[in-house]
């Protein structure tokens, strides 16, 4: 995972030290002022990559009030699908956002179709996995519509959920319509906000408003018994691949309440399971409680509730069928996963029922379609019979391990010396751009920003991130890698 952070995109209030103690940051700093780096760019760059966890913002309505285009206009750029009528399936559902210098995540609940229980039980439901992991949420109503007995339900669901709600009249392109938004206060929920979000019109008043109902960091903190409680653990995959079964067989007597409510239950169950002598909260991913039946579009289901889980989740155990060949939903759950910046387990379910044929063709298949989180540990497990179960702790523990590892600054300069003088970037332009220093910012997931003479090519970027892993191990981790590049001296903004 990497990114470039532009020189200037720092918000104007005191920076925070990310992962670095007074004394190393203080030491970092002279470093930059040193190789002639702008203080403040810097400061904005360790903030920037030590945050934590994001705070999460949902946006729900029914279909067609235009709330993929809104989450288009909040994020800047054309990444959720938008068509004219209801049921667009997409690869993702959650992204990153920015306003004001605050960052957030965004999820999209666009995209639904009716079911045999009618579009009133589908809006619900989406609505309902979307919330479940959000810290606020943006309630989208078509103004000119109105407020329907569909928008009435989800208003309904937002009081039982408690979350903080910021109403959007949607679709007022002048002041005209603005009277019609007016009419959407009946619906108890605090002032409407007028917002055009094909042209843009209102939508920066709105994000105000989202700000401060939106809290700075996300309710619960990540940590162990002495801080965020149990560790906590999202069991992901796609539909079929063995979730409940494998749940069941990890819980045993300890699950006899789940049991009962398992099938039935309307609310998101946290599932509080020892293992290995420790008490871990399994994260119920809604896999467990199949109450919405689709006839179409249940991939798409899947995904959000596979993004909801991840979110709430330290750690993501993904469950692949070993017998069926890896498909591309597999992938997508994978790359969810490790854009949310999960620690990761992968388990491959149904072992016991493999021939030699098919383990040597997985095999091959891992190789390829999963190449990109080969840093995974792995368990090749049977929920039918628990073979292997014993080996779920100690990868979860590995991968743990892994996403709060953290490489003091001295230490890193001296690989980052060693590797750029034995590998140096390739040149370009007849210019060769150097790695001149670089700190480890966070941890959960690990974040480094790295500081370059000149732009830094994305593949001597992943060899930089493969030479990490070699040496500081960050076995079951994503690696998040951000480049400052030093600006041409006289070049700074006056």
């Amino acid at each position: 995972m990497n990114d470039d952070i532009q020189p200037g995109d720092s918000a104007e209030h005191e920076y925070d030290h990310g992962a670095l103690g007074d004394a190393e940051y203080a030491e970092f700093m002279e470093l930059a002022a040193e190789e002639g780096f702008d203080i403040e760019d810097v400061e904005g760059a360790i903030e920037a990559a030590g945050h934590g966890p994001l705070p999460v913002l949902a946006v729900v309505g029914r279909p067609n009030v235009g709330k993929s285009t809104l989450v288009n206009r909040i994020i800047g750029r054309r990444e959720a699908v938008v068509e004219d009528k209801p049921g667009v399936t997409r690869d993702r559902v959650t992204y990153e956002a920015e306003w004001a210098g605050r960052r957030f995540k965004v999820v999209d609940t666009g995209g639904w179709e009716q079911d045999v229980l009618g579009i009133d039980a589908s809006v619900a439901a989406q609505a309902e996995y979307a919330i479940e992991a959000a810290d606020a949420v943006v309630f989208v109503v078509d103004a000119k519509v109105g407020a329907t007995d569909t928008d009435e339900a989800v208003v309904r669901l937002l009081r039982k959920a408690g979350k903080p709600v910021v109403l959007c009249a949607n679709k007022v392109d002048g002041p005209s319509g603005e009277a019609d938004a007016a009419y959407l206060w009946s619906l108890g929920l605090g002032e409407p906000h007028p917002v055009s979000a094909l042209h843009g019109r209102g939508t920066g008043d709105m994000l105000d408003a989202v700000l401060e109902v939106l809290p700075a960091a996300p309710r619960e903190t990540f940590g162990g018994a002495g801080i965020g409680g149990p560790r906590r653990i999202a069991l992901i995959g796609r539909p079929n691949v063995g979730k409940s079964s494998l749940l069941n067989k990890v819980a045993g007597e300890e699950r006899v309440v789940v049991n009962e409510l398992a099938g039935t239950t309307r609310d998101p169950v946290d599932e509080l399971i020892e293992l290995g002598g420790v008490t871990w909260k399994f994260v119920d991913t809604a896999g467990i409680r199949k109450r919405v039946h689709l006839q179409q579009g249940a991939d798409y289901y899947a995904s959000l509730r596979t993004a909801a889980a991840v979110e709430k989740a330290e750690v993501a155990v993904i469950l692949i069928d070993a017998s069926e060949n890896i498909s591309v939903q597999d992938q997508r759950i994978v790359t969810m996963a490790v854009e949310a910046g999960r620690a990761i387990v992968i388990a491959y379910n149904k072992w016991d029922t493999l021939d030699e044929e098919r383990r040597y063709y997985l095999e091959r298949e891992i190789e390829t379609e999963l190449a990109q989180v080969a840093w995974a540990p792995r368990v090749n497990v049977s929920a039918r019979t628990g073979r292997h179960m014993e080996k779920l702790v100690p990868a979860i523990e590995t991968a743990l391990a892994g996403w709060e590892t953290r490489v003091p600054t001295g230490r890193l300069n001296a690989f980052l010396g060693e590797l750029v003088s034995a590998h140096p970037h390739p040149i370009r332009g007849g210019k060769q751009p150097r790695i001149l220093f670089g700190t480890q910012a966070g941890t959960k997931p690990p974040r480094f920003v790295l500081f370059a003479s000149g732009f830094i090519e994305a593949g001597y970027r992943r060899f930089i991130e493969r030479r990490l892993r070699e040496e500081f191990g960050f076995e079951g981790t994503p690696i998040h890698i951000s480049v400052r590049v030093r600006e041409k001296r006289g070049a700074k903004k006056k």
